[in-house]
């Protein structure tokens, strides 16, 4: 993955080079006032080359944007009055306060900056200035555009399965420690368990991103037409290993408090931690042959096994046990029921219609 994304960023920077290259020798040739300022097409080139063709359009269309609004602010104060101190200052201030609204994308810092160029710089000549830092800026912008869509235009499909693959892992990797935890001596001396719920959604926000970049990285692209992939089956894949981290998380600090008293003291009774054991490896090893497009699994079968006969043993138990070891086992007994419910809407759920438009689902934050 490492490899990939530096081959990437690599052929990211040969085209800007490339594009600033172009920007810089057409620069030039264009006529009246524009040829005075040739330094700012490659400019240009440089803010319309982001890593994504929608996301270089967007930038594009929003640095222009962002230029004429910084014109029109040098214009404004040119027509109605003269450059001074204050003028300047005034109209830098009114820019700042237009960028700070966002709608100008990542580089709205443009408007106060091209305010200050035309009124300082342009001076005198402010018309000739305003209209070769446009022209000059929208040839490099173009030129940009021309060579990211026609030199490799960039594609992350390739790394969504693999983000979508890590974390399921990295889930089940998790619950197999939990489960080897329990069965060692009391407490356990493998702790890192107990410490890993905001890794575990931290790593959930980094495939978010990765499936959002990819879902924006297809708009246009005329690549896409022959790397497809189901990225509405990929939102679908990551709300369940969402669902199933709320879980996990929830049943984690659950067993840390049984075995450290935080964050809340707990009690597991020492013969229920087997069949608790039990039932997270199985979970752990569903996870891991976990196939979506297999609607009959052997893992997630066993698995509901463990868990039938967890809740059959507590059962047995509830007359001689602890309420609180028996509340304990019971929560992580729900808590794994859910992670397999989350798991089977893909396998039992009708097919969605191949790459279609898909909405990221919306979960409200937990806490923990």
């Amino acid at each position: 993955m490492g490899t990939t994304a530096t081959n990437l960023k690599f052929v990211q920077a040969l085209k800007a080079a490339v594009a600033v290259a172009i920007a810089w020798s057409v620069a030039p040739l264009l006529p009246g006032v524009a040829d005075e300022y040739p330094y700012y097409a490659p400019l240009g080139a440089l803010v319309s080359m982001y890593p994504t063709l929608m996301s270089s359009v967007r930038n594009a269309l929003q640095t222009l944007g962002g230029l004429a609004a910084g014109i029109l602010l040098a214009a404004a104060v040119l027509v109605l009055s003269q450059p001074n101190v204050f003028t300047i200052s005034l109209a830098v201030g009114i820019g700042a306060v237009i960028a700070a609204t966002g709608w100008f994308g990542p580089n709205r810092e443009y408007i106060p900056v091209t305010a200050l160029f035309v009124l300082i710089i342009g001076g005198p000549n402010a018309d000739g200035y305003s209209i070769g830092y446009l022209e000059q800026m929208s040839l490099g912008i173009v030129i940009g555009l021309a060579v990211n869509l026609l030199v490799l235009p960039p594609l992350a499909l390739d790394a969504v399965g693999r983000q979508l693959t890590r974390f399921r892992t990295t889930l089940a990797d998790h619950l197999t420690e939990i489960s080897q935890a329990l069965t060692e001596d009391w407490p356990p001396e493998h702790s890192d368990w107990s410490t890993r719920n905001l890794a575990l959604v931290k790593l959930g926000r980094e495939v978010r991103v990765a499936l959002l970049n990819a879902d924006d990285s297809r708009k246009g692209n005329p690549r896409a037409r022959f790397h497809r992939r189901n990225l509405s089956a990929d939102y679908d894949d990551l709300s369940a290993f969402e669902t199933v981290t709320f879980h996990v998380r929830d049943l984690t600090d659950v067993l840390a408090g049984a075995v450290w008293g935080t964050p809340v003291p707990l009690e597991l009774h020492p013969e229920l931690r087997p069949r608790v054991s039990a039932a997270l490896a199985a979970v752990a090893a569903a996870l891991k042959e976990w196939d979506p497009d297999e609607s009959e699994q052997a893992a997630i079968t066993e698995a509901d096994a463990a868990v039938e006969a967890l809740m059959a043993e507590l059962d047995e138990r509830r007359d001689t046990a602890p309420i609180t070891s028996m509340a304990v086992a019971s929560s992580i007994a729900m808590d794994v029921k859910r992670i397999l419910a989350a798991l089977r809407p893909r396998l039992e759920g009708p097919e969605e219609p191949f790459d279609a438009p898909a909405e990221p689902p919306v979960r409200p934050p937990s806490s923990s």
